[in-house]
């Protein structure tokens, strides 16, 4: 990069070996646009997604790392060249099917994922968030916690330590009638759960309350300041703040708690706490799952995903690596032009099926991906 200055993160060169359907792939990069071509089922998704782990330590798709390494593989190693923060970074990852993966930073081992996410963030934008308004919940508090894990490294060990005692606790009250000695052990769990999942309430009602004002912008913008969209975070009902001091949410999640022990032993299920959170969207004052059009909720799918670009530039002064898997050719013409003309600034992945008029608009490299192997476009 020796001559390059960019106040932006950006890869300048990806190297992959044993993941998915690249056996040995390096890639350079452009610093703006970079537009990734080729029919289904040839390997653009799983580009971005190796983009992705490197940049968080998990799969925006897989649920285990040895579902990334090529079959019949014992392990796959990704690594990235990457300018961020005014420096050069070299992360590595070596994943394995027979033992614990393995993340370096400029060849120093980095214990935990969130260091990763300390060099460069990513923005996945993909055609199933675009059902993000009309999905379940879950959906809704994967998009918060994707976005924080990156952004505050206390909100991710925060969650991974929710998530640990949430499975014990689960586990406990499944087993309770063959081994009724481990409802000795909820209450430790119990705390666990209100201690992490007060941190988790707190970071995230300040994230939606900032993001909400980023999400409305977009959202007048693109539907011609017709329609107003606004975002509220909803959690457990007895959290009358949930910026207050963290040791009143405690004591109220605590207390909630408490009040559903009788609940939660007769139906085996945990029915308190932050993992049933959730936002409510509405559109001109009416809720957008219930009410809103399919054109309405990806125009307000859209206002979210590129106001959490935002979010990662109002925190960190640099844009986030923005990669767009296949979204345009899923949305009209007006909504295309509205992405298009909101992502400069940043460098940008574009997946589509044909090589057509993004190159000439956008400029940057070209790339025809086929059967797991990458060139250049001529």
């Amino acid at each position: 990069m020796d001559g390059i200055v960019l106040r932006n993160m950006w890869i300048e060169r990806l190297e992959l070996q044993n993941f998915r359907n690249y056996r040995q792939e390096a890639i350079d990069f452009d610093g703006s646009y970079n537009v990734i071509f080729g029919e289904n089922a040839q390997g653009k998704t799983n580009l971005l997604e190796a983009i992705v782990y490197l940049s968080c330590g998990k799969s925006p798709r897989a649920r285990a790392d040895r579902e990334l390494i090529s079959f019949d593989e014992k392990q796959s190693r990704l690594s990235a060249r990457v300018w961020a923060r005014d420096r050069d970074f070299l992360l590595e990852a070596d994943l394995f099917r027979d033992r614990r993966r393995r993340l370096q930073i400029n060849h120093v081992p980095a214990k935990t994922s969130s260091a990763l996410s300390s060099v460069y963030q990513t923005v996945f934008f993909c055609p199933e968030d675009l059902f993000l308004i009309r999905d379940g919940a879950a959906v809704r508090r994967k998009f918060m916690d994707t976005a924080l894990c990156q952004l505050r490294p206390r909100y991710a060990a925060a969650l991974a330590a929710y998530n640990r005692a949430y499975e014990h606790k689960t586990r406990i009250l499944r087993d309770m009638e063959e081994r009724p000695d481990l409802l000795a052990m909820l209450p430790e769990f119990n705390e666990r759960m209100v201690q992490a999942g007060a941190v988790l309430i707190r970071y995230r009602a300040r994230f939606i309350e900032k993001l909400a004002v980023y999400a409305a912008a977009n959202h007048a913008e693109c539907s011609g300041k017709r329609e107003s969209l606004s975002i509220q975070y909803h959690t457990v009902s007895v959290i009358e703040n949930p910026l207050a001091d963290i040791v009143v949410v405690e004591q109220q999640l605590r207390e909630h708690m408490m009040t559903h022990r009788s609940a939660e032993l007769s139906s085996r299920l945990c029915l308190s706490g932050p993992h049933k959170d959730d936002l409510v969207i509405e559109i001109n004052g009416r809720d957008a799952k219930s009410f809103s059009s399919q054109g309405q909720t990806r125009t307000a799918a859209l206002a979210l995903k590129l106001a959490e670009r935002e979010m990662y530039y109002s925190a960190v002064g640099e844009y986030p690596i923005l990669l767009l898997d296949d979204v345009l050719s899923e949305l009209d013409q007006r909504r295309q032009e509205f992405v298009l003309n909101r992502i400069a600034g940043g460098q940008v992945f574009i997946t589509c099926c044909e090589d057509d008029r993004l190159p000439a608009l956008l400029g940057g490299k070209v790339f025809h991906v086929r059967s797991g192997a990458v060139a250049p476009s001529v």
